[in-house]
Parts: C-alpha cells; sequence; structure tokens
C-alpha cells in the first residue's frame, strides 16, 4: 500500500494533498514546483473550468481502498493554506499572470483561477491515512528497535546507532556518514530522510532533526475538526450536490448556488459511496485472487519448462546421434565396396604383371638365341634348325595380339556417391509448430536415416556440363551437359538459363529433355552465364556449376535466303546477291544487332547503266519490293555514279558528291552504343553521321536491281577515322 500513498513528484509520503480535477493527487509544495505559466488568452487542453466534464473522464485512483469501518471521509479544505508555523500563506497573484498544472500521471493540463492553488480541495481523507499508515510503521519499528537498535550502514569500524534511514536508497546513515555521504542539497535534496525508529511524542525532538527534508512532524492521533465549507467558513458540510460532485454548506443552498441541482444528504451519500467501492472492492479482490492462482500457474509452468527442455534436448541429441551412428555405418559400408574394389584391381594388374613379365623373359630368351643363331656361319646348320625358330618367332608374336599389352582395368574407380540430396534433406530439417511436434520431429528424423541407409526417392543431382563440347558461334551458343549418376527416380527434363550477358538475372531458354542446346539470338561481344538444373516428379535439383560463353567480338553473316524477295538470286554461299527484275528489291542480312558496335563492307562486282542501289539496315518487317529506306523501317544511303543520299520514311536528306563504280566497297557502321548509324565509300567516310538515335534491333540490309551484283564481307575490324 506504501506505493499507493507516494507523490508522483516527489515520490515522498503525502503532505498536504491536494485533489485535482483528473482524481489525482500531489502534495501542495509539489504542486507549487509544476505550476508553470502560459500565454495571456491561453486555455490549455482539458482546462479545469470545463464543467462537469472534467468528471466523465475519472481514472481509477491510486488511494488505497478500505471497508466502511475502517476508513474516515473526505473533506475540502478552506481556501487558506496553513504553513508549519501556523502562518496563512496565500500564493502571489498576478491578474495579468496565466497559470496552468499538469497532472503527473494522466498529463491533463488545468488552468488556474484567480485562487491559484487554493482552489484544488485538499485531501483530508489521503491525509489521515498517510498519518495512519505512519504511525503503525513507526509502532513496528519502535518494537522491533527496542530489543535490537539499528547500526549505520557506512561506519568502518564499531558502526554505532543509525540516527536517519533515506526511503529512496534504503540505506540507514548516523549523524556522522548522513552529512558525509548524503547531504541534504544537490541531487540528494529530494531523497526523504526519516528516523529507524519512532519515539513517543513528546521526544520527537531528535527525530525532527534528523527528518531533515521530510520536513514536519507526525500528526497526533487525535479526532479531526470538521471540514468547513470553502465560501463559508463557519459553516460545516451538510449535504452533497449530486450534478457538481462535491460537499456543500446550508448557506449555499440557501444562497441559491446549486438550486437546480440534484443534492443529497451528506451522511446518505457517504454510506452509499462507501457501499459502491466496497462492492467494486469485492470485484478486485476476485481479481486479485485469481492473478495470484495465475502466478502460481506461471510459477508451476517455469519448473515444466525447465524440465521438458532438458527432456527434449536430450531427445533431440540421441536422435541427431543416431543420425551420426547412422552415417558412421554407412560409411564402413561405403569404404568395404571401396576397399574391395581396389583389391581387385590390384590383383587383376599384379596378375597381368606377372603374366607379361613372364612372356617378356620367354621372348627375350628367345630374342638371344635367335641373334646367336644369325651369327653362325655354317648354312646347312642354320637351315637345319631354321625352320623351327621361324615358328617359334612367328608363335611368340601371335601371342603379342591386340589387347595383350593394354590394362584390363583403368585407375579409375567407377563408383560415384551422391550426398547432394541428402546434404539438401539435412539443412531442411527443423522443427514444426504445435502439438505434434516432437513425433514430427522424429519422423523427420526417421526420414533422414531412410535416407542414408537405403537412399530412397529424392531429387535429381545436379547435371555436369561437357565444357569440351559447349562453344560459341557468332552470337549462337551451344552447351552439353550430362547426368552425374543415376538418380533413384527417372529423370523427366532439364532446364537451361542464361543471363543478360551483363551479370543481371538469370531467365530460362530451354525446358525439356534433349542434354544439347544451341540459343541463338545473343548479343555480339559478350558474356553469358549458362547453368543447368534436372527435375523429377519429386522436384527439382541443384543448379550445376556455371559456364561463361562469350560470343563472337565481331559479327559473320551471309544474306538471309528465307527473308528476300523471289527476284532476288543469291550464290557464293549466300555472299553474292543480284536481282532479275529491273525494280528495286531488298534482301536482308542473317544476323541481328542491338547492342555493341558493328562494320561490315559491300563489295560491287558489276555496275551498269549507271543504276542507284540501297545499303543500311532495316527491321525484320521492311517492305521488300521497293527502294531501301522508303518505308519507316528501314535506314539507308542510296548512291548512284555521282552522288549519294541519305533516306529513311521516303524522305532524303544530305546529297553528297561521289559515287560508287565496279569494284568500289560500300561500309556500314553501326554504333549502338551511340545510337547512330554511319557509311563509307572505299575506306572514307561519306558524308556526316547519317542517322542518330538507333533504338531497337536492326539487321543489315541491301536493295538493287538486275544491273547490281554485290558481295557481303564480314568480320571486319570498326574504322577508327569517325567524322561528326
Amino acid at each position: 500500500m506504501e506505493e499507493e500513498l507516494k507523490c508522483p513528484v516527489c515520490g515522498s509520503l503525502f503532505k498536504e494533498p491536494l485533489l485535482l480535477p483528473c482524481s489525482h493527487n500531489v502534495c501542495l509544495s509539489c504542486a507549487r514546483n509544476i505550476t508553470v505559466q502560459t500565454p495571456e488568452g491561453e486555455t490549455p487542453v482539458q482546462s479545469r473550468t470545463s464543467a462537469s466534464s472534467d468528471y466523465d473522464y475519472l481514472d481509477m485512483d491510486k488511494m488505497s481502498l478500505y471497508s466502511e469501518t475502517d476508513s474516515g471521509y473526505g473533506s475540502y479544505t478552506p481556501c487558506q493554506l496553513k504553513s508549519p508555523n501556523g502562518v496563512r500563506v496565500f500564493p502571489p497573484v498576478n491578474p495579468h499572470r496565466h497559470c496552468s498544472l499538469t497532472c503527473p500521471l494522466c498529463h491533463r493540463s488545468v488552468s488556474l483561477d484567480e485562487r491559484g492553488l487554493r482552489g484544488f480541495p485538499r485531501n483530508r481523507l489521503l491525509e489521515a491515512i498517510v498519518a495512519r499508515y505512519q504511525q503503525s510503521r513507526a509502532g513496528s519499528a519502535s518494537a522491533s528497535s527496542s530489543s535490537n537498535a539499528v547500526k549505520c550502514q557506512l561506519c568502518d569500524r564499531n558502526p554505532v546507532d543509525a540516527a536517519v534511514m533515506c526511503e529512496q536508497c534504503d540505506v540507514f546513515y548516523c549523524n556522522a556518514c548522513q552529512q558525509r555521504c548524503h547531504p541534504s542539497r544537490g541531487p540528494l535534496a529530494k531523497h526523504r530522510l526519516v528516523p529507524p525508529r519512532v519515539k513517543p511524542a513528546g521526544g520527537g525532538a531528535a527525530s525532527g532533526g534528523a527528518s531533515g527534508c521530510s520536513g514536519g512532524q507526525q500528526p497526533p492521533a487525535t479526532a479531526r475538526k470538521p471540514a468547513t465549507c470553502v465560501d463559508h467558513e463557519a459553516e460545516n458540510f451538510g449535504m452533497y450536490c449530486y450534478s457538481c460532485k462535491c460537499p456543500v454548506c446550508m448557506k449555499c443552498l440557501d444562497e441559491g448556488k446549486h438550486a437546480k441541482h440534484d443534492v443529497k444528504p451528506l451522511a446518505v451519500m457517504w454510506k452509499q459511496h462507501k457501499c459502491q467501492l466496497s462492492q467494486a472492492l469485492n470485484g478486485v479482490s476476485d481479481k486479485a485472487k485469481d492473478a495470484k492462482e495465475f502466478l502460481v500457474q506461471l510459477k508451476n509452468m517455469l519448473q515444466q519448462i525447465q524440465e521438458n527442455g532438458v527432456e527434449f534436448e536430450a531427445c533431440v541429441v540421441a536422435q541427431c546421434d543416431s543420425l551420426i551412428e547412422a552415417l558412421t555405418r554407412q560409411k564402413v559400408k561405403l569404404l568395404t565396396k571401396v576397399n574391395k574394389e581396389k583389391e581387385y584391381k590390384l590383383k587383376v594388374v599384379r596378375d597381368q604383371i606377372t603374366h607379361c613379365t613372364m612372356k617378356l623373359r620367354q621372348t627375350t630368351g628367345m630374342m638371344e638365341y635367335c641373334l646367336e643363331v644369325l651369327k653362325e656361319n655354317d648354312p646347312s646348320g642354320f637351315l637345319q634348325i631354321s625352320d623351327a625358330l621361324i615358328k617359334r618367332v612367328t608363335s611368340s608374336q601371335d601371342q603379342w595380339v591386340k589387347g595383350a599389352l593394354e590394362p584390363k582395368v583403368g585407375p579409375e574407380f567407377d563408383l560415384t556417391l551422391t550426398t547432394d540430396s541428402l546434404l539438401q534433406t539435412i539443412l531442411l530439417l527443423d522443427f514444426c509448430q504445435g502439438k505434434g511436434a516432437r513425433k514430427h520431429t522424429s519422423y523427420c528424423i526417421q526420414i533422414m536415416n531412410r535416407l542414408v541407409v537405403d537412399s530412397g526417392p529424392s531429387v535429381p543431382a545436379a547435371p555436369l556440363l561437357q565444357l569440351e563440347k559447349c562453344c560459341t558461334r557468332n552470337n549462337s551458343a551451344t552447351l552439353a551437359w550430362r547426368v552425374v549418376a543415376p538418380s533413384a527416380n527417372l529423370i523427366e527434363g532439364y532446364i537451361l538459363e542464361l543471363d543478360d550477358g551483363n551479370g543481371g538475372q538469370y531467365r530460362e531458354v530451354y525446358v525439356g529433355k534433349e542434354t544439347v542446346c544451341t540459343v541463338d539470338g545473343l548479343h555480339f561481344n559478350s558474356s553469358y552465364n549458362a547453368r543447368v538444373k534436372a527435375y523429377n516428379a519429386i522436384g527439382v535439383g541443384p543448379y550445376s556449376k556455371t559456364v561463361v560463353l562469350k560470343t563472337s567480338d565481331v559479327a559473320w553473316f551471309t544474306f538471309d535466303p528465307t527473308t528476300a524477295h523471289r527476284d532476288i538470286v543469291l550464290s557464293n554461299e549466300n555472299q553474292t546477291v543480284s536481282c532479275n527484275s529491273y525494280d528495286d528489291r531488298v534482301v536482308l542480312g542473317t544476323a541481328a544487332f542491338s547492342k555493341g558496335t558493328h562494320y561490315w563492307e559491300i563489295s560491287i562486282d558489276r555496275y551498269d547503266n549507271h543504276p542507284d542501289p540501297a545499303f543500311g539496315v532495316a527491321r525484320i518487317n521492311t517492305m521488300k519490293d521497293m527502294m531501301l529506306g522508303k518505308d519507316d523501317k528501314a535506314w539507308a544511303m542510296y548512291v548512284d555514279n555521282n552522288r549519294s543520299w541519305f533516306m529513311h520514311n521516303n524522305s532524303h536528306t544530305n546529297r553528297a558528291e561521289g559515287g560508287i563504280t565496279k569494284g568500289a566497297t560500300v561500309g556500314v557502321l553501326l554504333d549502338l552504343t551511340k545510337h547512330t548509324l554511319t557509311f563509307y565509300i572505299n575506306k572514307e567516310q561519306h558524308g556526316p553521321t547519317a542517322f542518330e538515335s538507333m533504338e531497337g534491333v536492326f539487321v543489315p540490309a541491301v536493295s538493287l536491281n538486275r544491273n547490281v551484283q554485290v558481295t557481303l564481307l564480314t568480320g571486319l575490324e570498326v574504322p577508327k577515322n569517325i567524322k561528326p
């Protein structure tokens, strides 16, 4: 209960408590400290002048609740406040100064009227409860100290009796230690010093002097004088205004201040409110009883959690140990297989060494004998044995047949241990929240044991990219892969992924059952990262290692017969083009560009009757039966034997002197980094930059008639003499 009797500002027991409109209490001295000035004319929120609405939001007071038989009654103090020496104290009143006070608990602001703090009633009921509490505490302290005096806790040797105790520090001091270690100034000035034991009335001089900042003597245990009206000091409270929520005297009623209010006898309302408070206290008591039982339940749960935690940890350790034991057993089995394979290979190789050594020894002996026979000069003796020796040598040669000098076994071990799926399952091993968590964990570990022992169904292992078969050609990439080890489940297909050539996100470019894939239409002079993974009915397996494929630095391409006009004639492996029509016809190249810088040339093989062929780039869907550049899907330069023009969307610009003849070359420079198109004639730039803001995908293009034949030259370096 002591916390309920302490001021929220100073932290000490209430002294001359004032009752605020929000039903909270503060000491009179603390109220003076927290009163602040406000600008003139400004009213803080939740003003005290807001009539009865202030009482609609009353919070539960922190005052202790007592039954009817052991509690006093509350009353309001007169408007004057008295200091300890009996002199009435009136706060200074300045009509031009506006002050307000904010409750330290609910933070509701209250404006002070001309009476200042005197306008708040003094909570004499709380003051009486504090006095009784201090007397009971002093009596118990006196009874306990009569047999054993409290000693100072800071004396080094021979501690003397304590003179005071700090309620905030909870330390007993003698006078010397208190002056030295706990002076009543600075940050310690607000601490409350009380005597360690309360002496009977009349002997309180020492205690009063040692109380320091407590600043007062205990109130005598005598009957209190009935409270009087604020406006009529000679009149006692006799009635209670239910509308204003305050006691009033008879003169107030006679003057008509509460004429239209609901007024009831003070004693009746007193008993009624005590009855309501007792009933509410019974409900709180039941809740407190439930809270105590709940605390007991929580404390018991702490012990159960400790015990269950130890038990569950032991269970997890045992299950993990079983996993480790199963892995150890399987390791022994696998090592046994490896040793058997090793011993078999060693035996085969040793037997082959013994057999080959014996045959080699026989052959060597026979060769030495034959060499000695060849040294013999007697023809008759030589011919006598030569036939037999020839047969022996031939027979010995036949013994070294194909395969006799090849090892029967290889040094590699044809054993593959796949642990990726098992490792993935181990990493996914976790608990499931819920009542069946332990049962589920045991089930998961059983599954793990089964995977370790018999390697049941699982996702496919990561494929192995065959680097010797992976290659690039022009702007196409070919990738090949194989399965490292056969999976327990049939592989249903593969997923091939490539990035964007700049280290960006991967995208799927192939899904199917084939193990070889060619990807076309990549950017020139770019490095692509590629990876592949397999999938089956169980799920998708892990990715393979990443391989980097670099496309060609320069473009190699030909004319495309599939998109050319029907009057176009291609020859020389689609590098030379002519036309059967007198009208201009368009032919496109096989390469498409959307990035980088590219340069190619067209050699003029035949040029009759001064036609005007066009050279440039176009979209794949440009018109094929008219001159290149007459629609909005082509950008070209058309040229005759004297001059040239740039043309796009049938718009002719930048006429330039100089033309072409047989044997001349026309160069096309497409710079998609700068988004420009430039033309050359005989290695020299022809005119300014033809077109700018080139965005999108472009293919090389040429338009010509039957008077012209040209040959395409690709894979050329970019010219460096570029003019703006």
